[in-house]
């Protein structure tokens, strides 16, 4: 048994719909949020809901308290093609340069099969789109609304939902690429205000970092190791992604990374392979990607043998199933630790 229980009522309101999902709304309807709200099995989480005002410091303290996954690279490597494969759809922005500007809190919900995909906005709440181009758009849009047509950064986030069958249930946080160069139109400052940003999030105790280092590079060069393993030296919070590995050279591969002999984590390396630009050029759509991906690693002589852990797909469950884990072994000490804020 489970239980989910605060000194204010909406407030466990707000907690149980993180935690228990759609699938429980009917139970929520006949709970007055006085009383301890019990369930045995534990659908996987979705963590972070978009910002209620009503809610005040009471939501705060619970984004504060709930593990989130904060997707961590460097530009250029491969980060936002692996929150697309995740999500299994084309809508991020795209370019040179820093092309996340802002944070974007991304909630995938899993739906039924059949139903049509869509995505709401937390600043758009009465409206939905099924168009994904326009989903795109709408995140420069709003990036714009704050930061102007500059290229300047900021740490006000864009909080979407994406309701598919096609996605596991899973919260992700997309921070903007480390970089070690300013561009032009962007104060030097600008590097050290983005790994200020990045490093924030990554070094709460309570946050899973997903370190996303290209496989053709040198792992020691790594931007998001360098960072994740300043504020997580034992590697007990991080996952290790490796992209680009179609793109290394003829005769090499990246086994020592992907068998932890490079570099250890806690958590086995995952390996995946991304749309090449010539892809997305051609307007390959995702699924076709992820079966092209299943592919590779099936036939591949370096890492057939892997096959069943590598991949896109694989990537998201392991993450689902690790923050259902998570929250199931925290929300005890969150409920507790919220009560004594006394909000």
């Amino acid at each position: 048994m489970f239980i989910c229980y605060t000194q204010k009522p909406e407030l466990n309101f707000l907690i149980c719909s993180a935690i228990f999902g759609d699938d429980d709304h009917g139970k929520l309807d006949s709970w007055n949020g006085r009383e301890p709200f019990w369930s045995y099995p534990i659908p996987i989480p979705n963590l972070i809901t978009a910002p209620t005002p009503s809610y005040g410091s009471a939501f705060s303290s619970l984004w504060d308290e709930l593990p989130a996954v904060a997707v961590v690279g460097g530009q250029s490597s491969g980060k936002s093609s692996v929150l697309e494969s995740i999500v299994g759809r084309d809508f991020l922005p795209r370019g040179s340069g820093i092309v996340t500007r802002r944070l974007l809190v991304l909630q995938l919900h899993k739906t039924k099969d059949g139903l049509e995909e869509y995505v709401e906005f937390a600043h758009l709440p009465r409206r939905q789109f099924t168009d994904f181009a326009l989903v795109r758009k709408e995140i420069e849009d709003e990036t714009d609304r704050l930061t102007g047509k500059t290229k300047q950064i900021s740490a006000v986030p864009i909080h979407l939902s994406i309701y598919s069958p096609n996605v596991v249930n899973l919260t992700l946080i997309d921070l903007p690429g480390l970089t070690k160069v300013a561009v032009e139109g962007q104060p030097e400052s600008i590097v050290q205000e983005i790994e200020n940003m990045v490093r924030t999030y990554v070094q709460k105790p309570n946050c899973i970092i997903l370190a996303i280092t290209p496989a053709n590079q040198d792992i020691a060069t790594s931007d998001a190791i360098k960072l994740s393993r300043e504020v997580d030296p034992s590697g007990e919070r991080t996952f290790g992604v490796l992209t680009k590995l179609d793109l290394m050279d003829k005769g090499t591969n990246a086994l020592d990374v992907l068998e932890g002999r490079a570099y250890r984590l806690r958590y086995p390396w995952v390996g995946v392979v991304n749309r090449s630009q010539a892809d997305i050029n051609r307007n390959v759509d995702m699924i076709s990607a992820r079966t092209k991906e299943r592919e590779y690693f099936a036939t591949s002589l370096d890492y057939g043998h892997h096959a069943s852990k590598m991949g896109s797909e694989y990537l998201a469950k392991l993450l689902s199933k690790h923050l259902e884990s998570v929250i199931r072994s925290r929300i005890p000490s969150i409920t507790s630790s919220i009560n004594k804020k006394h909000i």
